[in-house]
């Protein structure tokens, strides 16, 4: 690798630890793209630029995030951003797909999907992952839609006048979202797609010796 004078790894692989592994072996500017369950930084960035552009701020915003947090690597990266960034983070998960390791971070943690959304001004649904779901951590799809989906009445009732929804996509419609929730003005999906864009060619470029971000 050093032979072939890389500037720059994007790396994405199933093994946790592996962009910090290829770091041993080279001086070259490393983007984690998602390593195993570990990290998402580069999704984390593009969530906070996406509330960033909604509310100027993030001191005392209270994100709810719900979902399947076992085999989430976007959780754990969200979770760790929003907090350096001063949010009031809340998670909602069955049990069985929220490891401990989770819940004993500086968060609030609920098994009511109510008591999350309650006062929310963001509410995060994460893919519940169907190609890992043979270990039987969740009964069935349609059990976790009735008591963990998204529904578009409990929103607009509970969460906060101007609160948004967000998903890192792809989206399980019927599953992690009921209706269609995903294609209201509040629903800010979309927006996350395109800031994905954006955020990272930031960072390659600043990375690369371009413009300060």
């Amino acid at each position: 690798m050093k032979s072939m004078k890389i500037d720059l790894f994007v790396v994405r692989h199933k093994e946790p630890g592996t962009p910090a592994f290829i770091r041993k072996y080279s001086d070259a500017s490393i983007i984690n793209a998602g390593d195993g369950l570990h990290a998402h930084p580069t999704q984390a960035i593009l969530d906070a630029f996406t509330m960033y552009e909604n509310f100027n701020s993030f001191k005392g915003l209270k994100v709810s995030i719900i979902g399947d947090f076992y085999h989430s690597r976007v959780v754990r990266s969200n979770i760790k951003l929003l907090n350096m960034l001063g949010a009031d983070v809340a998670i909602c998960s069955p049990t069985t797909l929220s490891p401990r390791e989770i819940r004993t971070l500086p968060i609030k943690y609920t098994h009511d999907l109510k008591e999350a959304i309650k006062d929310a001004d963001v509410v995060m649904g994460l893919r519940m992952q169907l190609e890992r779901q043979s270990q039987g951590l969740f009964p069935s799809l349609k059990e976790y839609n009735k008591y963990f989906g998204i529904k578009e009445d409990m929103f607009e009732t509970l969460a906060n006048k101007d609160a948004i929804l967000m998903h890192p996509g792809p989206i399980n419609r019927g599953v992690e979202l009921s209706g269609d929730i995903a294609d209201k003005p509040y629903s800010k999906i979309l927006d996350q797609v395109q800031n994905g864009v954006i955020t990272r060619i930031a960072l390659i470029k600043h990375l690369l010796g371009g413009d300060s971000l």
